[in-house]
């Protein structure tokens, strides 16, 4: 496995994986454009991907301007190899080297991700107005997390 910053031509490999997965499917893969992956980008944002077998099997992106995790997906061929948890921390663990405090996240309820999240350490902060699970890690969390005294 390979890990490196995301570059905007690795976009239509992104959709590739995110339209793969088994859960949190786009209903409308309109929704999610390159224009709204480089406006992330542009405005202080940063994405991580995996690379195997030669090609892009895993992506992170947090979106800065918002404090939010913006995308977290994994190949379902590739899920259980611990790349979902490699991307996470990368992600993280840059957020967090910035002059920032708070993430937050939203993911559907009693889903995979939900359970991943939790694990992660990330604490559950309510409900968003689209019925999903709004999670929140803080600076300190994170270094607690990092460091094993919390979880």
């Amino acid at each position: 496995m390979h890990y490196r910053e995301a570059l905007p031509s690795d976009f239509p490999a992104m959709m590739v994986v995110r339209l793969a997965v088994r859960e949190n499917q786009l209903s409308d893969p309109s929704l999610v454009t390159e224009a709204h992956y480089l406006t992330i980008l542009h405005n202080g944002g940063k994405g991580w991907i995996c690379e195997a077998d030669g090609r892009l099997v895993g992506f992170s992106i947090v979106d800065m301007k918002h404090r939010n995790i913006w995308a977290l997906f994994v190949d379902p061929a590739y899920e259980k190899k611990g790349i979902g948890r490699r991307l996470h921390d990368l992600m993280l663990d840059w957020s967090f080297g910035q002059p920032i405090d708070r993430l937050w996240l939203g993911t559907e309820p009693g889903s995979r991700a939900d359970a991943f999240y939790e694990k992660a350490g990330w604490v559950k902060a309510g409900t968003q107005p689209n019925g999903e699970v709004r999670y929140e890690m803080t600076k300190t969390r994170w270094s607690e997390v990092r460091r094993g005294v919390c979880i």
